[in-house]
């Protein structure tokens, strides 16, 4: 997949995360958003990492994934995200077993087992998505996030490398976040340029650490490239919810 339909399609789910945020029943449509996120996650990160039994991966991945999107959804008063350190405990423990179970002879334990473990706190880090959107700021919070982080994906698709496009992306979204901080209710400026800053920092920085993976280019590997932005963006948007806004 080339940069600039990875940037398409990071922009998109942006763009999906931002609409569901104002459809209702709140937040379940996010909650949908972010299962997407976490199937597409899962589907390429074994071969986005070259990594060993990637069937096992997937599975790993992919429901502990859902289930911190599950456990963020279903979890009731402060602090929303408590369950979510049981969750990435149990995803460890899952990792072995898949490890154990393999009859391959297990070559690449330690890259599989790692590679495993890094992929569930990918996926686990989009349910900051639906706490966000459980948020005081809600809607407005995540609209704001999501639309920097689809201009800063747009803009990472601009023939320039390396830190130029970091500083190019995050500035971006830093301008975009604050007119939508301005214009939306429930947020200020102020707020919507740390959202903007934190979506460019994240977009910025994942695509100079995927550029190196020659892999990224096959089909499963470039959507789970396009889809780790918005799901890693998750939790540090809920963090600066929690930080600057509330």
């Amino acid at each position: 997949m080339s940069v600039s339909s990875r940037a398409v399609t990071t922009a998109a789910l942006a763009a999906l995360v931002a609409a569901a945020s104002y459809v209702q029943p709140r937040p379940l449509p996010v909650v949908a958003a972010v299962v997407v996120l976490v199937v597409l996650v899962a589907l390429g990160w074994p071969s986005m990492l070259r990594l060993p039994a990637p069937g096992s991966t997937r599975v790993v991945v992919a429901l502990c994934g859902i289930g911190g999107a599950a456990a963020t959804y279903l979890t009731e008063g402060e602090p929303v995200l408590r369950h979510l350190p049981m969750v990435l405990a149990g995803a460890v423990v899952l990792a072995f077993i898949a490890q154990m179970l393999r009859r391959d002879g297990r070559p690449q334990l330690t890259e599989s087992v790692s590679g495993t473990v890094a992929g569930v706190v990918a996926a686990i880090a989009a349910s900051g998505w639906i706490a966000a959107a459980r948020s005081d700021a809600g809607a407005a919070l995540v609209v704001t996030s999501a639309v920097a982080l689809a201009v800063a994906a747009a803009v990472s698709a601009l023939p320039v490398r390396g830190w130029v496009a970091l500083g190019i992306s995050a500035i971006a979204a830093v301008v975009v976040g604050g007119a939508a901080g301005t214009l939306l209710p429930n947020i200020d400026t102020v707020s919507g340029l740390w959202c903007g800053l934190v979506a460019g920092l994240v977009v910025g920085a994942l695509h100079l650490l995927l550029e190196r993976l020659p892999a990224r280019r096959a089909r499963l590997a470039g959507l789970a490239a396009s889809a780790l932005p918005v799901a890693v963006c998750g939790i540090f948007v809920f963090v600066v919810g929690r930080m600057v806004i509330l």
